[in-house]
């Protein structure tokens, strides 16, 4: 019988950053929740030894803050990183966008209808992580056919960095998803009726930042979120 050998502890770290992270970004281990090594491990199945360093890989990337003496725990949201790498990401996608558009399909330009109708009836009994999913896919559809790779790598690595602030910011925003639909259909509208690539980034520059400027008002005023039981939480 050949006996199975160990994994190395750089897998197991890897396993454990992965894991976390997932958790992470999909909002299951929310901002300030409490990162304890010996339960990760024990969940993990393994030493808290790749944990730790699991857990050194996410605080360097920001997703995790380590205070001494308290120890780990989610990163809270933080509203000036939003802003800053949401500037970014409206440069960079309505880039993106505008050059996907001459390359979209009849098919995608469908696929992007149908999302945007499950967001907008999903309104009136609002879940923000699948409205959040369903909006990345919009944005993603669009997108995605830009032949430019170098381009399309830097979007997704925005997004990734922003991580779970897309979740933990945008309840701050809650007259945006009803906007946000809305100018969904007018982007499709522009898409198909064959509006030039400038005219596109321009559309796509001002949809993201309808949602940036909302979030950096309701920032400078102070204005209370909503709560996860509310109607509406986020648009983007």
């Amino acid at each position: 019988m050949t006996r199975t050998r160990p994994a190395p502890a750089a897998s197991k770290s890897r396993v454990a950053y992965e894991w976390i992270r997932e958790r992470i970004t999909s909002g299951a281990f929310g901002p300030g929740h409490r990162l304890v090594l010996t339960t990760l491990a024990a969940q993990l199945g393994m030493s808290v030894v790749p944990v730790r360093e699991a857990i050194s890989r996410l605080t360097a990337e920001g997703l995790v803050t380590f205070e001494h003496n308290v120890g780990a725990s989610v990163s809270m949201a933080d509203p000036d990183r939003y802003i800053h790498a949401m500037e970014v990401i409206t440069v960079l996608e309505s880039a993106a966008t505008a050059r996907a558009t001459p390359h979209l399909t009849p098919r995608d330009l469908a696929h992007a209808r149908e999302l945007n109708a499950a967001m907008r009836g999903g309104l009136s009994d609002f879940d923000f992580r699948r409205f959040t999913a369903l909006n990345q896919e919009f944005h993603h559809t669009l997108y995605s056919r830009c032949p430019n790779p170098r381009l399309l790598e830097m979007v997704e690595a925005e997004w990734s960095r922003l991580g779970h602030l897309r979740d933990s910011i945008f309840g701050f925003v809650p007259h945006r998803p009803r906007e946000s639909v809305c100018e969904h259909d007018d982007l499709l509208d522009l898409i198909e009726g064959g509006g030039t690539s400038e005219q596109v980034e321009q559309a796509v520059r001002r949809h993201r930042t309808g949602s940036l400027d909302a979030f950096r008002t309701h920032k400078n005023h102070g204005a209370p979120g909503p709560h996860r039981g509310d109607s509406v939480h986020q648009g983007a």
